[in-house]
């Protein structure tokens, strides 16, 4: 089989690429101009230079392909210009679809996130749980339900062949810009996280997430969504790992939440406005914050064979990883 990946340079990208590498594929990676692939290249990955807002790039990267892993997504909880997570995130996935029916790609495996589903009464939620654009908290999540519609609205108008995946929170080794959840962990490890807030994950092994994008592509049904998550974990409970693995002393001071909000507020202002920088406290991950989110993997794990690896495992790995690479010089 040979696949194109979009976002292939990104944490969860360069994850699918490698488990279709293992599997034997032959694997396309779409690079925009000055993107890192030392990772790429290791594994042989055939770089194909584009950018998933230039149609033409995209069809001439999907010429001879049977699959399309499209994992590129813009994952920032505050920006200085927001409409770049709308023109990446909606009109990008728009292009990257319309070339895969353009192209007669056998099957499109579509990477949308937990994010978009709504609150659940239950505490847990699942792909059945209902959502509506007001549930969503943010130019992130907004830009992706929107994508996500698009796309289901073009596997039944158009008979796009696409699985969704929905990974929950990916940890481990090779979060590069990094993530929002990996600033959590090299915030702490910086000493930089005196308390913390009354919140909860779903944690999962990155390695899974890429696995469970294969996984898809062989198993998944078409029009269905697959969340790719496995443990819930309070922050608290999170933030204990991390620190025993780090030989650290975990944080147990717990602020209410009108009070980090208050903070996040003043942050974004003086930072994001003033001095047009990235706050260290988003007003929209406070938001977040809000409620717990978490979720069931019980459809990827019955209907794909969705592994369940060890989460404290993909967070030491996760640890080691930002260690070694400079993220946490601040540490004391």
């Amino acid at each position: 089989m040979r696949a194109l990946v979009t976002g292939a340079t990104g944490f969860v990208g360069g994850h699918v690429a490698a488990a279709l590498c293992r599997r034997g594929h032959e694997v396309r990676a779409l690079v925009r101009a000055g993107s890192r692939t030392e990772g790429l290249l290791g594994l042989g990955v055939t770089l194909c230079p584009g950018d998933i807002l230039e149609p033409a790039s995209l069809r001439a990267a999907m010429r001879e392909c049977d699959a399309l892993f499209h994992v590129a997504a813009d994952y920032r909880l505050w920006a200085r210009r927001p409409q770049e997570l709308y023109d990446t995130n909606v009109t990008g996935t728009a292009n990257a679809m319309q070339a895969a029916i353009d192209a007669g790609i056998a099957k499109v495996v579509y990477t949308s996130t937990v994010g978009v589903l709504g609150p659940d009464p239950s505490g847990v939620a699942d792909e059945e749980t209902p959502s509506v654009l007001g549930h969503m908290t943010g130019h992130y999540k907004r830009s992706k339900f929107l994508a996500e519609e698009r796309v289901r609205a073009m596997c039944r108008l158009q008979g796009l062949p696409v699985t969704i995946v929905m990974p929950s929170t990916p940890v481990g080794e090779g979060d590069a810009k990094p993530t929002p959840t990996g600033r959590i962990i090299t915030d702490f490890l910086g000493g930089r996280t005196p308390a913390t807030v009354r919140t909860g994950l779903n944690i999962v092994d990155v390695r899974d997430v890429g696995e469970g994008h294969v996984l898809a592509w062989e198993r998944g049904a078409v029009g269905r969504r697959y969340i790719l998550g496995n443990r819930d974990m309070g922050l608290r409970e999170l933030l204990g790992v991390v620190a025993r693995i780090a030989g650290r002393p975990a944080p147990t001071v717990e602020i209410p939440y009108r009070i980090a909000r208050c903070a996040s507020i003043i942050d974004t202002w003086i930072s994001g406005s003033l001095l047009g920088r990235e706050p260290r406290i988003a007003v929209d991950a406070v938001r977040m914050a809000a409620r717990c989110m978490y979720f069931s993997p019980q459809r990827a794990v019955e209907e794909l064979g969705l592994p369940q690896s060890d989460v404290e495992a993909a967070l030491a790995r996760a640890v080691d990883w930002f260690q070694r690479n400079g993220y946490v010089c601040g540490a004391t």
